[in-house]
């Protein structure tokens, strides 16, 4: 138990430096920035309570929010991400059901089942992300063509983080 606690707060403080130092300097035309955080809560285990998953998606929205000057529009997103989270892997839940103890991983469930689990959850992360940023509806277009774009280099992002956290 002990040793899966301190799995995950590595990962997550990982994700968290990259994101900071790294990801955060990544933007091309004001179009795309990926946004990695998000494999945490992606990987936490399918069982964690509903309301641990909630606290857990606050302080890491809450901690990229303290550290880029941008008033809980991560904490907002990545909340709901956490929140959506249940639900989407209800949605797409294998037929054999998913084996206990076991996080969301692409080697466990296969690559397609991770390709699309990550862009549901990438999806809705970044929509109210970029909307909240925005805050208007008329920039409908510009805004929605920003999620489609950084959602896509988020998810190959987290697909590549994937493969080198597994080192296959």
């Amino acid at each position: 138990m002990i040793n899966r606690i301190l799995r995950y707060a590595l990962i997550f403080v990982l994700l968290l430096l990259l994101q900071l130092f790294l990801f955060n300097n990544i933007q091309f035309s004001g179009y795309v920035n990926p946004y990695v955080y998000i494999l945490f809560i992606l990987l936490l285990p399918v069982e964690i309570p509903a309301w641990l998953l909630l606290i857990i998606s606050f302080f890491t929205g809450l901690i990229i929010d303290l550290m880029t000057g941008t008033p809980g529009m991560h904490t907002s997103a990545t909340v709901l991400a956490g929140f959506a989270r249940p639900y989407v892997l209800r949605l797409i839940s294998p037929r054999e059901g998913y084996e206990t103890g076991s996080g969301p991983s692409m080697f466990v469930y296969g690559f397609k089942w991770f390709l699309l689990y990550t862009i549901f959850i990438v999806l809705i992360h970044h929509f109210l992300l970029f909307y909240l940023e925005v805050f208007r509806l008329s920039d409908f277009f510009n805004t929605f063509l920003r999620v489609l774009l950084s959602s896509l280099f988020s998810v190959i992002f987290i697909l590549l983080l994937e493969y080198i956290r597994r080192g296959k």
